[in-house]
């Protein structure tokens, strides 16, 4: 009888828990996946413009509708915008050569080029290139204008024919640098700098002497590595500012690929934090008309840069600035932990070398973001320089001469990002500032000054986040402005500030009408009490205020970046409203530490970086609950990528009390397992036993709740090495985890980006959440031609 009675009861319960656990279904995923990218931004009428300059005042661009596209020119001179040229008339011209059947609005190409004077329009489609006629609105291939011609030219008509050839690879599948001039090209081969005659074919080896892991403007960062030359041409494209790279006796990297047979083996140069040998560079200076290789007189530098320890960052070769008659190379030295920045004028032709000033930094230097602050002003003997020497990145003028500060040109508690632009005639500087909107502190503006720091002026007066494209000449520019919760406009105007006209208004009635609904932005204190912080909030489009939700954390702490990333508007930020719309809040909040603020906000955690922001979160987290009383502080996960999963793995180890679920991706969980410069930066010259510290490997004994790892083991970015080490240390402690690898991926997982957010949706529903996911659903793009 007793059996019988308990054996209902259990039954009773199991019947009870079944109906109680949510059952996640495919629908309910679809209608996540359709607020990620792929199905959000079609929905998005007369969004940012990407103008492509036909003259010094004339442009045009591709204006997105709710029919399909326009095609719009604009003039800057004159003020007007107009058609580019009669689509109808286009549409049909094609449709009746094709056979097919076109549109005006839905044109079969996404660009064009102007040519024959503006009296074509080229374009490719069908498979083919097309050329429109605007006078007569006849639409040919070019294959047939050609056949024709020559026709012409067999009749007699006309006695030459040039044939326009698509653009070769000159160096045989390796990257080229072309002269200013476009008559050379510049590569490397057999670690040694070569040019090739643009005209000719003809090959000349400007270098003997570069050898396996000590040649001439290779590229290896580390965790950036490629087969193309670095390098800066002079503006006579007579010579070349480069260097002779020497990582003989640096650190080998192995990775290993998975396959059927014998496995591939992947090595190159790669340094780690407290390595005795580095690699550095020396530097030099190549005439290349009569080829000649000029050492610099100076010890070789270590491989940094005022950007990162990339030492072409920037796109081209950093911290290298040629006078404009290539006599003299300005360049700066950046020492091994960032510390010292040395500025430099070079003798082009003996190598000599003056150091003319030099600045010291307790922490590390920084020039800026994304672009490199400095300029050399020859023609006035004058340097522009980035400093944040009073707590804030602001530019100073010296003198190139003594090395002594002539003034200071930019002022305030704000900051200089990114020095776009000097007009060294009317001494006037363009910069994008930060930190000169009461509403945050992240949004850029586009402003100028003189260089005697008089005239300041903003020259994108409206709220919200600014991005600047330059006419050629750049007596124009177009302003794409936006916030995260505000679609963009895009206006033109002059370069005093003058609007011209407004290009675009973003139109998000179509994305509203489907259920889309804006993040929520925030600001916060931090863990310190007093320090305010900013970040967004998604919640789910059908939120029941009533009703508790788990919250995830979505994390990349930097420091050389944030959670948020960019703060302009985007229908979609990853996944984030994705897994709101599964039943989640979603959080990202820009942490202490994190660069675009003050310098003594950007170095709170500088020697250990193993502080993540991650006291900045948990308090953040417990404001926003007491602020949103649907968001659940009991169910608490986090995720994040690379540096975000580094931070992961660190919160649910330091804080399991706190954080329940965790997703760490490609985690550089022990910086002593990762590039050099990463760590010598950002922590400085710490001791090993500092590094274990801070490792996540040594605190995985204190995980309570559910960790998933995972890692591309061909990840030449983040060698895979590190989430191993933590899944040794969780073993050995005795410890669940669960573990997704990417055989034969790299860092960010190519193919199987969207198999990695499935997996990721689905830890959360089953361990946060308490639900069950719907079994292998496939989240796919499905990107349709606008």
């Amino acid at each position: 009888m007793y059996k019988v009675f308990s054996l209902l009861l259990l039954v009773g319960v199991t019947t009870v828990n079944a109906q109680q656990t949510r059952v996640l279904t495919k629908d309910d995923y679809a209608h996540a996946e359709s607020f990620l990218s792929f199905n959000t931004n079609k929905y998005i009428d007369h969004n940012e413009v990407r103008p492509n300059w036909i003259s010094d005042s004339r442009f045009w661009f591709r204006d997105l509708t709710a029919k399909g596209s326009d095609f719009i020119l604009v003039d800057a001179a004159k003020g007007t915008r107009a058609a580019a040229f009669d689509q109808q008339k286009l549409a049909t011209a094609l449709s009746e050569a094709t056979g097919k059947s076109y549109e005006a609005d839905n044109l079969p190409f996404p660009s064009f080029e102007y040519k024959n004077d503006g009296r074509d329009i080229q374009f490719f489609a069908d498979g083919k290139t097309w050329v429109f006629n605007i006078k007569t609105s006849k639409c040919q291939t070019y294959e047939q204008i050609q056949e024709k011609a020559i026709n012409r030219v067999q009749n007699g008509v006309i006695k030459k024919v040039v044939r326009i050839s698509s653009a070769v690879d000159i160096s045989h599948g390796q990257r080229v640098i072309p002269s200013p001039n476009g008559q050379l090209a510049a590569f490397i081969k057999d670690d040694n700098l070569w040019v090739r005659n643009m005209q000719t074919g003809k090959e000349t080896q400007l270098t003997t002497d570069g050898e396996k892991d000590f040649g001439y403007a290779t590229d290896n960062a580390g965790w950036k590595h490629g087969n193309g030359p670095i390098l800066r041409w002079s503006p006579d494209s007579k010579k070349i500012a480069t260097f002779k790279q020497d990582q003989r006796k640096v650190s080998n990297m192995y990775l290993v690929s998975t396959n059927v047979g014998a496995p591939h083996l992947t090595t190159w140069k790669y340094a780690f934090p407290g390595d005795s040998n580095i690699i550095m560079i020396h530097r030099v200076i190549i005439n290349v008309d009569t080829p000649k290789v000029i050492f610099l007189k100076i010890p070789p530098d270590p491989h940094r840069a005022t950007l990162s320890d990339d030492i072409a960052s920037s796109g081209t070769f950093d911290d290298v600035d040629w006078s404009a008659d290539g006599s003299q190379l300005a360049f700066v030295s950046t020492s091994r932990y960032h510390k010292q920045e040395k500025f430099r004028i070079a003798n082009a032709n003996t190598g000599d070398v003056r150091d003319i000033f030099e600045e010291n930094v307790p922490t590390q230097f920084e020039s800026g973001w994304g672009t490199i602050n400095w300029r050399y002003l020859p023609k006035t003997n004058e340097i522009i320089w980035f400093s944040e020497r009073d707590n804030w990145g602001h530019l100073y003028l010296y003198d190139a001469t003594t090395g002594k500060v002539k003034n200071k040109i930019t002022n305030g508690d704000w900051l200089v990002s990114q020095l776009l632009k000097v007009d060294e005639k009317n001494r006037v500087v363009y910069f994008m500032a930060n930190g000169l909107e009461k509403e945050n502190p992240y949004f850029s503006q586009f402003c100028k000054v003189d260089f005697d720091g008089k005239n300041f002026k903003v020259l994108t007066p409206e709220v919200g986040n600014h991005r600047i494209d330059f006419s050629p000449t750049q007596d124009y520019f177009i302003d794409n402005y936006s916030q995260p919760n505000v679609p963009g406009v895009t206006v033109l105007r002059n370069m005093n500030g003058k609007l011209i006209t407004t290009v675009a208004k973003a139109d998000i009635s179509r994305l509203i009408a489907i259920g889309w609904k804006a993040p929520i932005p925030f600001n916060v204190k931090a863990a310190d009490g007093k320090t305010d912080i900013y970040g967004l909030l998604f919640t789910p489009t059908h939120i029941n205020p009533n009703k508790k939700y788990p919250i995830i954390d979505y994390i990349y702490p930097g420091p050389q970046g944030g959670s948020v990333g960019s703060w302009s508007f985007v229908a979609s930020r990853g996944d984030d409203q994705s897994l709101a719309e599964l039943g989640f809040i979603v959080v990202e909040i820009e942490g202490t530490s994190n660069p675009l603020r003050s310098k003594s906000f950007h170095d709170m955690s500088y020697g250990d970086m193993a502080e993540n922001t991650l006291p900045d979160q948990v308090s953040g987290i417990r404001q926003l609950a007491e602020r949103y009383k649907f968001i659940d502080t009991s169910r608490v996960g986090i995720w994040g990528h690379s540096g975000g999963g580094f931070a992961t793995a660190d919160a649910m180890f330091t804080y399991p009390d706190f954080f329940k679920v965790g997703i760490a991706e490609s985690g550089n969980h022990d910086n002593r397992n990762y590039e050099d410069d990463w760590g010598d930066r950002y922590n400085g010259p710490i001791s090993d036993a500092d590094y274990n510290a801070q490792a996540n490997e040594t605190k995985a004994k204190n995980l309570k709740g559910k960790l998933l790892l995972a890692h591309g083991l061909m990840d030449d970015n983040v060698p895979p090495q590190n989430t191993l080490l933590v899944v040794q240390a969780l073993e050995r402690a005795n410890k669940d985890y669960d573990l997704i690898i990417f055989p034969n991926e790299h860092h960010g997982y190519g193919q199987f980006s969207y198999y990695m957010m499935r997996r990721r949706w689905d830890y959360f529903v089953k361990n946060l959440m308490g639900a069950i996911p719907p079994k292998e659903f496939l989240l796919a793009p499905k990107y349709e031609f606008r």
